[in-house]
């Protein structure tokens, strides 16, 4: 009685490949769970909107604009003009539509920062990798590293603009020359700490190639890292761009940037203060958007936070 008992609760099931694999399957998405804990820091993704935003509207107010940008007035009594219905952000000194000029100003200092953060995140990258891994070069490369990281940008961004020129090219090459050294150090740093893990021993027992086992077993650790560094290193630019023009070694002068703008207020912002308000707020929520953005997204990389 007991035996019967025992053969009606349980029966054996037939072995399915199709049906293991289903009960097996994980919809988890690496990239996808990144978005998700995006989404939910509210303030973050309210500050990546007005920031694009603010990059679209930069192409489009050249547009709606009634004047260009480079278009000189007619008139001295354009010069100094307050805003108004005609000049919705007053003119400058020589009596051009600062309007125009501020945002055109916006963009080239955006696709500054953009380019130089694309540029300093793959040399970082590529160059901490290599150097984190290959115990034979770390000396050398320390060395390198301490006498381009304890000699002042300014110097160089000085020497460069006396010997060679100011340009749009020029500038971003050379703050990609010198910027990549945050990113290697910290990519370095890490690659140091997963390279002699047990999986990554394994790999390279079995004759795994090193490029496979950075991109495959080390590099999704560092992505978070990768991420914030890249976020702040576009209103870092935008700053050490600020800080060049206002000292006379940024952009030629006929290419508008915000710091160029800044620049050429100092001399009249106390009697005509608007000169300086308009790309000094722009700079401000440029810096303060990726600040929160940078810090929101580094963390939802982190497959940590990931539920």
């Amino acid at each position: 009685m007991e035996n019967k008992e025992k053969k009606g609760l349980f029966e054996f099931v037939e072995y399915s490949a199709e049906s293991a694999e289903r009960i097996g399957y994980s919809n988890y998405s690496y990239w996808k769970s990144v978005f998700n804990c995006f989404m939910k820091k509210k303030a973050a993704v309210a500050m990546f909107f007005i920031f694009f935003v603010l990059v679209i509207f930069s192409f489009i107010a050249s547009a709606i604009g009634k004047y260009d940008y480079t278009e000189l007035r007619s008139s001295l009594m354009d010069a100094f003009t307050s805003p108004n219905k005609e000049f919705w952000f007053g003119t400058d000194n020589l009596g051009r539509d600062y309007w125009c000029q501020v945002w055109y100003a916006t963009r080239v200092s955006i696709g500054l920062a953009l380019l130089v953060a694309t540029g300093e995140c793959v040399l970082g990258v590529i160059i901490g990798c290599v150097w984190g891994y290959v115990r034979q070069i770390d000396r050398i490369m320390t060395e390198i590293y301490n006498l381009i990281a304890n000699i002042p940008t300014i110097i160089y961004m000085t020497l460069i603009a006396l010997m060679i020129g100011q340009n749009f090219f020029i500038m971003a090459f050379s703050l990609i020359a010198f910027g990549w050294l945050g990113m290697a150090r910290n990519v370095r740093n890490l690659v140091m700490m997963y390279r002699d893990r047990e999986y990554n021993l394994a790999s390279r027992c079995l004759g795994t190639p090193i490029w496979r086992v950075l991109v495959k077993n080390i590099f999704p650790y560092l992505i978070s890292v990768v991420i914030l560094r890249l976020a702040l290193s576009i209103p870092s630019t935008i700053a050490v761009e600020t800080t060049l023009s206002y000292l006379g070694l940024g952009l030629d002068i006929d290419t508008p940037s915000l710091g160029v703008l800044l620049r050429n207020s100092r001399a009249y912002f106390l009697s005509y203060p608007y000169l300086l308000v308009f790309p000094a707020t722009i700079v401000s929520v440029i810096t303060v958007t990726f600040y929160l953005v940078g810090n929101a997204f580094s963390d939802a990389a982190d497959p940590r936070n990931h539920v």
